[in-house]
């Protein structure tokens, strides 16, 4: 039972982005000391959730910060993205990093967000298909062809650049929906799921059997991994008790919330399945794991069991907590709540 760090690098105050980068920096240093598996990170455009809206910028700095633990999105927004540049981008982090990387992919949520990229929710799907299809071929193969659809036709692309992990590094889709764990499930990628936990485990079940089902095919991506990761995303905050973690939490919910749904209030929306978010809702479906070490382990063993998870990310600097209340969490964790997952 691997546990992995989530991260949006959100902003709440004032203070400028170079102060709350070295911030973040230190805490997926601390991260990477402490023996966590994986370190992800969001991207986010023109809102405060987004603070790192270039991710291969933000883990080619994480890769000279840290030294064993893996790097990725969660997830690279393919619609946005020119997939020659990307493919070039992955390949160099990838060795930057020692061969750490593992490659989140995705198509996006926040039709404000693709929007004003000029791209439509209409055909983000079949853009984010044919965009992962181009960069995979270019990770694998020594010259690039593709006979586009949405996107221009590629024609004899020499591939200069691979990546360090043969084919490519591990990938990774980011869904709830039943739509998207089942095509994640044809490919065998691994699977990071939100909501309730009771939910995605039925979710997941689906997934096995579809994977099963299609394992021998040879268009299929990720088959260089035999045993897909399936985690969950949990917001959590370890104190020395109950009392203190709630304290933490009432300081630091309120300004996750308004920069998750600043961009839907700005356009008279709520985010997408979610609504606008409140402490008694997402407690109420478990995305929110908050207390002393007992308190939080009971809470991540209910969440393992009913999603039937392998592999854990939790976010644990978000809204206006405090660094060192973050650092403090994340070592409660590592060392009073890990070692009994794992006994």
């Amino acid at each position: 039972m691997d546990i992995g760090v989530f991260d949006w690098v959100d902003f709440s105050d004032e203070a400028p982005p170079t102060a709350r980068f070295e911030e973040r920096l230190s805490l997926a240093a601390l991260a990477d000391d402490l023996g966590y598996a994986v370190y992800h990170v969001a991207e986010h455009h023109f809102t405060p959730l987004g603070g790192a809206p270039s991710p291969s910028v933000w883990l080619a700095a994480l890769a000279r910060e840290t030294s064993r633990i893996r790097l990725g999105p969660l997830v690279y927004l393919l619609p946005l993205y020119n997939p020659l540049r990307l493919i070039s981008e992955i390949a160099m982090i990838d060795h930057l990093s020692g061969g750490r990387m593992e490659l989140g992919v995705g198509r996006g949520v926040s039709p404000y967000e693709l929007g004003y990229y000029g791209v439509s929710p209409a055909n983000s799907r079949e853009l984010f298909e044919e965009t992962l299809e181009v960069v995979v071929k270019g990770l694998s193969n020594p010259v690039l062809h593709h006979e586009g659809r949405l996107l221009p036709s590629l024609d004899g692309v020499p591939m200069e650049l691979h990546t360090l992990q043969q084919p490519y590094p591990p990938l990774w889709h980011a869904t709830s929906s039943p739509e998207g764990v089942a095509w994640a499930a044809r490919h065998g990628l691994n699977l990071m799921g939100l909501g309730p936990a009771s939910f995605f485990g039925q979710a997941v079940a689906q997934y096995h059997t579809i994977r099963a089902e299609h394992a021998g095919d040879p268009a299929r991506y990720n088959a260089h991994v035999a045993a897909p990761r399936i985690g969950m995303m949990r917001q959590v905050i370890v104190a020395d008790t109950d009392a203190e973690a709630e304290r933490l939490l009432e300081g630091t919910f309120g300004a996750w919330q308004h920069a998750f749904v600043k961009l839907w209030v700005a356009n008279d929306d709520a985010p997408v399945a979610v609504g606008i978010p409140t402490i008694e809702a997402f407690r109420g479906v478990g995305a929110l794991i908050v207390g002393s070490p007992d308190t939080v382990l009971a809470g991540i063993r209910a969440t393992i069991d009913e999603g039937g998870l392998n592999y854990l990310a939790c976010s644990f600097s978000w809204g206006s907590i405090a660094r060192d209340d973050a650092a403090r969490s994340m070592r409660l964790f590592a060392e009073e709540v890990m070692p009994r997952l794992a006994a």
